[in-house]
């Protein structure tokens, strides 16, 4: 029996792979991924100067960072699961395309709302891109031992994307204007159009009947009232105003009649019955922790860096350098972590890891410990990446390969959600501990007083505008304000992060590669609970 499922396991690697060899697949797809991965992280070090250029509010700077993640997640499941009706790859080629030219208009925006819209746009091509190359993975790899050596290599190009990110950010702040760091979108867009074009294979699902237009978009509207309700309380509005409370329960009710609707439908956008399987939801829910302490982190730890120690962006992305190296290292190991110990203990380790280095951070402090930053950071960016890597393996090959770009989508949705959230939520704890300690600063204004409570770059224009002791004794105290707030900040993080380990629990203790589950794939019954595929693997 086990020679059959061998010679099975092979028909399928090279039906997959045929017309093109697969790892050359991988390296197109790590580059599509690379240039999602750049814009997600190469706008962090550029926020006190789009601060200074286009003078934002608080509200208009979180959204400038915050809507390409928001527009990306509302989307996701919408292009996804076209995708897998009309052609995964028309879909990520069309993606590039409406990459390229937002970025433009993003280089040369004028002012915070068309940068906005621009970044919107930016969200939309994203998320024509991120499913897609997932999905397209998935059909390309059937076999999960090469599938997880895959996903490792995926993983590790997104941390270099967010290496490369800062310190690419960084190093044209320095020559040129803030909108450069848009612009290196556009040479990657045009070699990946062309480049996939002709090496991608066309990829589609075997499901049958009509696209649910009207589900995807009802996603689409719940997935954005949610953030967007989530985002107005990272603003500062307060939890039950029209502006926070409105979109969070329109939100959720047309998500709740979402889930009413697919559970309806004869050929649903988005099997549901996924999330029955203990394997796929948790590892969907640890993607969400992960990404929300991972994102919020990174945002206001470049803040810090450049704000409270005064280093430059270039300075900035070099410190955040060992972060993103570590990541590198854990996603290309991940592979071997995960035959040994399997998702279960990945998962849960890398959570705590990550716990115990934001716990370690909370040392920082007003003056520069580079020891302590380059131990916490590495530290960070190792356990991330082993618990991404092993939640996003267990949750792609728990899905049926017709459903790959559904299961996809869901994926990424949950890693946008978990970076939307994460920086209104850290933001919002950030600045509930921040703004208190200006409020009755000696020789210090009310007015002035509230104006530097938005943020700590307005504190310091306000402090220079003032000048004289009042204005040193403002900007001392905003300093020692946000320290306070950072502190406050990563013990709630790490609060979720061992929340994330408790969950991890429920992931499998093994890592199963047996061959009833891909066939069973391709009979559209989906992969089996992990009892039943155990069950399966002892009788083989």
């Amino acid at each position: 029996m086990s020679g059959t499922t061998t010679a099975a396991a092979l028909l399928r690697r090279r039906a997959a792979g045929a017309g093109a060899n697969r790892w050359v697949v991988l390296v197109v797809l790590c580059t599509s991924l690379l240039l999602v991965a750049l814009d997600a992280t190469v706008l962090h070090v550029a926020v006190p100067a789009v601060t200074q250029d286009l003078r934002p509010g608080a509200v208009e700077l979180l959204w400038i960072v915050d809507i390409y993640p928001l527009v990306c997640a509302a989307l996701l499941i919408l292009f996804g699961t076209l995708g897998d009706r009309v052609g995964r790859r028309r879909v990520l080629l069309l993606g590039y395309a409406l990459f390229g030219v937002a970025s433009g208009i993003a280089a040369f925006a004028p002012s915070a709302e068309v940068l906005i819209a621009a970044r919107a746009l930016l969200g939309v091509g994203g998320a024509m891109i991120m499913p897609a190359t997932l999905s397209i993975l998935r059909q390309v790899f059937p076999d999960r031992r090469e599938r997880a050596v895959a996903i490792g290599v995926w993983s590790a190009v997104a941390a270099v994307g967010a290496a490369v990110g800062p310190l690419l950010g960084g190093f044209l702040l320095e020559h040129f204007w803030w909108g450069s760091v848009f612009l290196v979108n556009i040479p990657l867009m045009l070699v990946s159009l062309p480049v996939g074009r002709l090496l991608l294979p066309e990829s589609r699902g075997t499901r049958n009947g009509p696209w649910d237009v009207v589900g995807a978009l009802m996603a689409a509207a719940g997935l954005f009232g949610v953030v967007l309700g989530v985002e107005q309380l990272g603003g500062g509005r307060p939890v039950g105003s029209a502006s926070t409370a409105g979109p969070v329960l329109l939100g959720v009710a047309l998500l709740v009649l979402f889930v009413r609707r697919q559970r309806r439908r004869p050929y649903p956008l988005v099997d549901l019955r996924m999330f029955a399987r203990p394997a796929f939801s948790t590892a969907v829910g640890c993607i969400v922790l992960a990404m929300l302490a991972l994102v919020g982190l990174e945002l206001i730890a470049a803040q810090y860096l450049q704000l409270v120690l005064g280093l430059s962006p270039l300075q900035t992305g070099l410190r955040l350098l060992p972060l993103t190296v570590a990541a590198m290292a854990a996603g290309l190991a991940g592979a071997r972590l995960l035959r040994r110990f399997g998702p279960r203990r990945m998962v849960c380790f890398g959570f705590c890891l990550t716990a115990a280095a934001v716990v370690l951070l909370t040392a920082m402090g007003a003056t520069d410990d580079v020891p302590l930053l380059l131990c916490g950071f590495v530290l960070l960016g190792f356990g991330l990446e082993t618990t991404l890597f092993g939640a996003y393996e267990s949750m792609l090959s728990e899905a049926p390969q017709a459903q790959a770009g559904g299961a996809a989508a869901i994926g990424e949705t949950s890693y946008q959600l978990g970076a939307g959230i994460g920086i209104a939520l850290l933001g919002s704890v950030m600045n509930a501990a921040y703004t208190p300690g200006l409020s009755s600063v000696p020789g210090v204004p009310a007015q002035a007083s509230a104006a530097a409570g938005r943020s700590l770059g307005e504190a310091y224009e306000v402090s220079a505008r003032l000048g004289g002791s009042a204005g040193a004794a403002l900007r001392h105290a905003a300093r020692d304000s946000f320290v306070h707030g950072l502190h406050v900040t990563l013990l709630v993080s790490a609060g979720l992060l061992l929340l994330g380990a408790v969950m991890a629990l429920r992931l499998p203790r093994v890592m199963l590669c047996e061959g009833a589950a891909a066939e069973g794939e391709e009979e559209g019954v989906g992969v089996p609970l992990p009892r039943e595929a155990e069950r399966a693997h002892v009788s083989a």
